[in-house]
């Protein structure tokens, strides 16, 4: 099969939707599942956000017309706010409470959103800005760069500030 960066970002997609329905059938009492559930989120949600706002948005952006800057700005503004809002307040919650399962699920509904969005209408825009040689060339790249001491130092500084958000927010609820 050939190699296509929108195919591969839609398996993430789809990954992270099945961990999410997965966390959401835990209980309060499975505080262990919840937190590997949420570290594994973590690990395939960072780089696939960090690599989309650095090299993949970038691209499409130079690329579209108004319609596609439209849907640029709002993938941007929905991956601050997760990264903002969302995660440092699941961090904020203990696993083994109402308050992080309420909080998982409103984090798992923004990403079900966000990767509908982006695969009805950015997707949908990106087959047609990029030929398949070039969406073949970003799916190299995007391995590669998922290989890297900068993917690494993205998903350490990420989940480092989501952390200290998130305690800052304990500490202040």
């Amino acid at each position: 099969m050939a190699r296509d960066i929108l195919k591969t970002l839609q398996e993430e997609h789809d990954l992270l939707r099945s961990l999410f329905e997965e966390l959401k059938g835990t209980t309060d009492r499975a505080v262990k599942k919840r937190a590997e559930l949420l570290e594994r989120i973590e690990a395939n949600l960072i780089p696939h956000a960090k690599w989309e706002e650095q090299v993949f948005y970038p691209a499409f952006s130079e690329r579209a017309d108004r319609d596609g800057q439209q849907t640029y700005a709002e993938a941007l503004a929905e991956h601050h706010a997760v990264e903002t809002s969302v995660i440092p307040e699941v961090h904020a919650a203990d696993p083994g409470t109402p308050e992080f399962a309420g909080r998982t699920k409103v984090f798992g509904e923004f990403i079900d959103h966000h990767a509908k969005e982006e695969e009805k209408t950015m997707f949908k825009m990106a087959r047609q800005l990029f030929n398949a040689q070039e969406r073949a060339q970003l799916d190299e790249e995007y391995e590669a760069w998922k290989a890297s001491p900068e993917a690494d130092a993205a998903m350490m500084g990420e989940k480092a500030k989501a952390g200290m958000k998130g305690a800052v927010r304990s500490l202040t609820q």
